[in-house]
């Protein structure tokens, strides 16, 4: 029998949402500001994904963390697949497509106002539509609450002023209810959502007779005895067998929130998830059959676009990077002094297994470049040209000089407890270089590894083979 363990996806996958059709499972997750957004996986065993496309490809033109795109909504209806997701900042968008793999529509606001979080459309079987979303106090004033809107159908605005359907200040222990995802089965109306905040909390569910309510909760889903942490929000999907299964996410801090997959049965009218109510280790595969795979971390830059992985901090220039021969040149182009207010740096999801990054690295011109580690703190290890000729750097070690235009290969290995030792070779072999760096987190994702380069625009850095050895 196949078997797997959990994490299935270990690499920051925020507030996943799940569906099937036919025999394909797709999946979403929160990205923020990062540009591309909205990755969306494919696999045909809920176990093993690879990444197929984005539905957003434009968004902020700085950096701004912690805003953008929240928690996003997978689902399929009248041959299109539609995501809905909240801005904090600005309302509840929509976009939709024929194809996951894209193009998808331009985001479209379906509700307007600040602190609308966490939607999820409902389209019931007399052709009326819903949409269920939370609130964030940080703009609203107000949470743990869920609130729910009659729907055009086509998804174009909402009908109502809204009806609060559960007001979680009303039942005991009860905080920070949120994430709520809406189904029917059996002619019952189910919201799951998660409560008790992130790092502790708990996945609850409600059903109802009426989509209006009143909604009785249970909770289906919490650490107790294990090591998960949360567990929390994500996504309930069946499988073409009519078995049915729970993905949802763990915050692991600096690798940020993996993806966790659990059995799920019903029992009484309620669903029972995991092992009792608690998270397993893993267990058989749930479609047996598949192929092994999982999404892209490294990169020969062969083209004819970047991986899929790949995003930048913000909306990119098309004037800041090529890709020509097998490699990735970056301009060296004016921003911030800061990595983290800088869009122009080209990032990807740490993994949550240790891991040796290494990728070759030339410098033209003035500027500076190199392998960065960033989430609230940062660390690098690269390039600079000088006054004297280029040196190799890495935080407070001494520079050491390197001829102009020879080929240094950089990189780093990521320990246990997102731990990072740098690496360099310069001539003279793979060598650590610089400081141990604690990766951290930044608000609401992990930590990423990048690549940069900085200047007045008349330098330009040459990277090749990016390579990520992951050890299991």
């Amino acid at each position: 029998m196949t078997t797997y363990r959990n994490p299935v996806l270990n690499a920051d996958w925020s507030d996943p949402d799940v569906i099937r059709v036919g025999a394909d499972f797709y999946l979403t997750a929160s990205t923020f500001t990062k540009v591309p957004g909205l990755p969306i996986l494919h696999s045909r065993d809920l176990v093993n994904w690879t990444i197929i496309g984005h539905a957003v490809t434009s968004g902020y033109d700085d950096v701004r963390p912690g805003c953008g795109v929240w928690a996003p909504s997978l689902r399929h209806h009248d041959g299109r697949f539609w995501i809905f997701y909240g801005d904090p900042d600005v309302g509840i968008h929509v976009v939709s497509a024929e194809d996951p793999r894209g193009p998808w529509t331009a985001p479209h606001v379906v509700k307007p106002g600040a602190g609308l979080i966490d939607p999820c459309p409902l389209w019931d079987d007399d052709g009326q539509a819903y949409l269920v979303h939370a609130w964030a106090k940080s703009r609203a004033g107000v949470n743990n609450r869920l609130t729910l809107h009659r729907m055009s159908p086509d998804a174009r605005e909402v009908l109502d002023e809204g009806t609060l359907i559960i007001d979680a200040d009303l039942l005991p222990g009860y905080r920070t209810l949120e994430g709520p995802k809406l189904y029917k089965r059996d002619g019952t109306y189910w919201i799951f959502a998660p409560a008790g905040g992130v790092e502790q909390g708990w996945q609850s569910v409600f059903r109802a007779h009426s989509i209006f309510g009143p909604y009785e909760d249970r909770i289906v889903l919490e650490q107790g005895g294990t090591d998960v942490n949360g567990p929390h929000q994500g996504g309930w999907v069946d499988t073409p067998s009519g078995e049915h299964w729970f993905m949802h996410f763990q915050d692991r801090g600096a690798y940020g929130r993996v993806v966790h997959l659990q059995p799920m049965a019903w029992e009484d009218g309620w669903p029972v998830m995991g092992a009792d109510g608690e998270p397993v280790p893993g267990g058989r595969v749930p479609v047996p059959g598949g192929t092994p795979a999982e999404p892209a971390t490294s990169d020969d830059f062969a083209g004819p676009g970047l991986g899929l992985q790949w995003s930048w901090q913000a909306n990119p220039d098309p004037a800041w990077w090529e890709l020509r021969d097998g490699t990735l040149r970056l301009a060296c182009v004016p921003g911030p002094e800061d990595l983290r207010e800088r869009p122009s740096v080209l990032g990807q999801r740490l993994p949550g297994d240790p891991c040796t990054v290494t990728t070759g690295l030339t410098l033209d011109g003035e500027g500076r470049a190199g392998l960065v580690v960033l989430g609230f703190t940062y660390a690098y290890v690269g390039l600079e040209r000088t006054a004297g000729g280029t040196v190799l750097v890495c935080g407070d070690m001494e520079p050491v000089p390197v001829k102009d235009g020879t080929r240094v290969t950089v990189g780093a290995r990521i320990g246990e407890g997102a731990l990072v030792t740098f690496l360099a070779d310069a001539g003279d072999g793979l060598r650590e270089v610089g400081a141990p760096f604690q990766a951290t987190q930044s608000r609401w994702v992990g930590a990423v590894v990048g690549l940069f380069a900085a200047g007045d625009g008349a330098g330009q850095a040459v990277f090749d083979a990016f390579t990520v050895d992951i050890e299991r």
